[in-house]
């Protein structure tokens, strides 16, 4: 009785819980709290101006000192750009060509994954060990070979052109692979003791298990296909197959920028991006942590 009155005397008021645990002094947590909020500012100061700045006019965007709001809130430049700017069909191949790399982006990364976790062959990890270090690899020091290849199959100028050559990426085959490592080798011993085939444990076991890390990659091939702007440049070479940032890039061509216009199909441009990560955000941080433990 004496030791415990002596042990709760020697302890501050309020810096231990009722388990024991002690809490985090309060400067460091208000600290903590600052520093998170500045950088969450730095973050978002650029999409709030941006946003702002896509309902101003030109002369409003020409103003010095610059304003921070618009003088009106209307959609003209909106609806002007739309108009003069071949929006839709722009819209549209980028919608194609992000849901279709997206597509085969996963189906490559997850069987890629698949055998380089689940089966044994000599040279396993030396070829896991070459798909990784392809990541330190710019795409401009492969670019005129991949652009050869592609002609030779005909992809130039073509949405096909856009979705083949970037669908397999080595960043993707290592967040499958290192998760599918820590699925037990038992569950698939179990299913071909069952009768199942290799593509039915794949498809019914394995892809069902990995549905966090699929979401990251999902998140990730969106937001890598749709934001793409050096190979949909040289491998589009008409107008009608470009993409948003293509597309949006040839405003600077002009003898008067209209960056008002700019301004607000850029706006346009980061609504999908957003609104899928949105819906995903959940599936993200799991997935990551999860990766990194497994």
């Amino acid at each position: 009785m004496t030791a415990q009155a002596t042990r709760s005397k020697t302890r501050p008021a309020g810096t231990w819980t009722s388990t024991g645990d002690r809490r985090p002094p309060a400067t460091g947590k208000v600290l903590t709290y600052a520093v998170l909020i500045a950088l969450s500012i730095v973050v978002l100061a650029p999409v709030v101006w941006t946003v702002l700045s896509s309902f101003k006019t030109q002369a409003e965007l020409a103003q010095r000192p610059p304003t921070i709001l618009p003088d009106s809130f209307g959609l003209t430049n909106y609806t002007e750009a739309m108009q003069t700017f071949r929006f839709a069909t722009y819209l549209k191949n980028s919608v194609v060509v992000t849901v279709g790399a997206t597509v085969l982006t996963l189906m490559i990364n997850t069987t890629a994954a698949y055998g380089l976790a689940k089966y044994n062959f000599r040279g396993r990890n030396f070829l896991f060990l070459v798909t990784l270090g392809t990541i330190m690899i710019p795409l401009q020091i492969i670019l005129i070979p991949v652009y050869q290849v592609a002609s030779d199959l005909h992809l130039v100028n073509s949405l096909w052109g856009l979705i083949i050559p970037p669908a397999a990426t080595p960043t993707g085959v290592f967040l499958l692979r290192q998760y599918m490592l820590g699925i037990p080798d038992d569950l698939i011993e179990a299913a071909r003791i069952d009768g199942a085939g290799e593509f039915r444990i794949f498809l019914r076991i394995i892809v069902p298990l990995c549905g966090a890390p699929i979401a990251v990659l999902t998140i990730f091939s969106v937001i890598w296909r749709w934001n793409d702007f050096l190979w949909p440049l040289i491998i589009s070479q008409s107008q009608d197959k470009y993409t948003l940032p293509v597309a949006l890039a040839q405003f600077d061509s002009q003898l008067v920028v209209p960056f008002n216009y700019i301004l607000a199909m850029s706006v346009v441009s980061m609504l999908p991006v957003i609104i899928i990560f949105l819906v995903l955000q959940r599936h993200i941080v799991r997935g990551i942590a999860s990766t990194g433990l497994k």
